[in-house]
């Protein structure tokens, strides 16, 4: 599977709620937690062109925030990434 990067911050409810979603489907992820890590703002800012949380990338594709990756999951598009990513394993 394509590594999976979400940068977050520690008390962000968008953030908690992307990451609970990428579990429920079995998606292993990197957390970049940008309180922990504030020097890597610049590298979540210039690979997303966006300056909020959370900003998910599968890959070198970015997925977008949590809104991005719930509208993938209503529309069956995050479905369908996870299952070709197992199936390249």
């Amino acid at each position: 599977m394509a590594k999976v990067v979400v940068y977050t911050m520690t008390v962000c409810p968008y953030c908690n709620a992307a990451k609970e979603l990428l579990r429920s489907m079995g998606v292993a992820f990197e957390e970049v937690n940008l309180d922990e890590h504030p020097e890597r703002w610049g590298e979540c800012e210039k690979r997303s062109g966006r300056q909020t949380v959370p900003q998910i990338f599968w890959g070198e594709r970015h997925i977008g925030g949590c809104d991005d990756l719930m509208a993938m999951k209503r529309s069956g598009e995050l479905a369908k990434l996870v299952e070709a990513a197992r199936a390249k394993c």
